[in-house]
């Protein structure tokens, strides 16, 4: 009895009290014992009890940005106590995230977190709404989220974001933009990009939008340099860490004396350290970290508590910029898998 105790509370230190799991495309679920459980060598571990969590989201895990978003996900399963089960497509696929959801609705969960990158998910989601699954939209989806029955959102006002990139620019004197969207028919993206085109027109200039294919860097690069062979251009947006990324590449041939204003979206090592090199202006963070912390501490509290402070509100993240000045302190938490 003192050894099983032992291997008990061994169990508990590993594994912590909740459980995150993510699926990728084949939905190959991997349940974490749960801590109290005693191991048998007779018998699988079993799933652990208590609430289930199911995430449906349009970025892949792997990805720099989603990464973060997973990394409070599971730090919010474990301080809740739940299972949260996270799946996304492959590549960005609307219709593979409506099969996603129907997939996660059928496992009854007790809760829903989903990103509305389109409203032609709008069905999807209303079907888990009508099963009685309480869902809370992340990331994209601030605008349309109330009409389609989801609890809250917890993301940045995209729209709100994009304009300020604007008029941060414009203060700098860019007449001249481009804004990159590296995924045109995201609503999120594109109304970045329509926000931002407002703000350059407000202050007497103007905004190109280019699509840019950032899944292979090669084509990113060719796809921005060929943009940036207008000699008017003085200012550029991109809309992603992945985006910006391809645009540093393109820009250190096209642009070496750092001409050409400089703002994105989304953090990542290389982003930080191009800031603190002077090469990119600002970082527009979104607190990826929260959009997936927030989310599961909301529903784990409404599920057992029927509590939820936020109803039919946008719980904002973002935007929050970061400069020169205060790259050090993101970089800090970057290495920490929180910005």
């Amino acid at each position: 009895m003192r050894r099983a105790l032992l291997l008990c509370a061994l169990a508990a230190l590993l594994v912590g009290c909740g459980a995150a799991v993510e699926v990728h495309e084949r939905d190959l679920v991997v349940a974490t014992p749960a801590p109290d459980a005693e191991p048998s060598a007779q018998r699988p571990a079993p799933r652990p009890a208590g609430l289930a969590i199911a995430v449906v989201t349009h970025g892949q895990a792997a990805s720099g940005f989603w990464a973060i978003v997973k990394n409070g996900i599971d730090a919010a399963a474990r301080a809740a106590d739940v299972t949260a089960v996270y799946r996304s497509p492959d590549i960005y696929s609307v219709t593979r995230m409506r099969q996603l959801i129907d997939q996660a609705v059928a496992t009854r969960p007790d809760g829903l977190v989903v990103s509305i990158p389109s409203p032609a998910l709008g069905g999807a989601i209303r079907r888990a709404v009508r099963a009685g699954i309480p869902v809370i939209s992340i990331n994209s989806g601030s605008d349309v989220f109330r009409r389609l029955g989801v609890l809250a959102h917890v993301g940045q006002p995209e729209g709100r974001a994009g304009e300020a990139a604007g008029r941060r620019l414009a203060a700098m004197g860019v007449r001249h933009a481009l804004c990159i969207n590296h995924e045109v028919g995201n609503a999120g993206t594109d109304a970045r990009c329509r926000a931002f085109a407002r703000a350059i027109r407000g202050a007497g200039g103007t905004s190109r939008l280019v699509a840019v294919d950032v899944r292979d860097p090669r084509v990113g690069r060719r796809q921005l340099r060929a943009a940036l062979a207008d000699r008017g251009v003085d200012g550029l947006l991109t809309l992603s860490s992945d985006g910006a990324q391809a645009a540093l590449d393109a820009l250190r041939t096209r642009d070496p004396a750092n001409r050409i204003a400089f703002g994105t979206f989304d953090l990542s090592p290389e982003i930080l350290h191009a800031l603190k090199a002077g090469r990119i202006a600002f970082a527009i963070d979104q607190q990826a970290y929260l959009q997936g912390y927030v989310p599961i501490l909301l529903l784990s509290q409404f599920a057992r508590y029927g509590l939820l402070p936020a109803r039919g509100r946008v719980i904002a993240t973002g935007p929050h910029f970061v400069t020169r000045g205060t790259a050090d302190q993101a970089l800090r938490l970057s290495q920490l898998g929180i910005r």
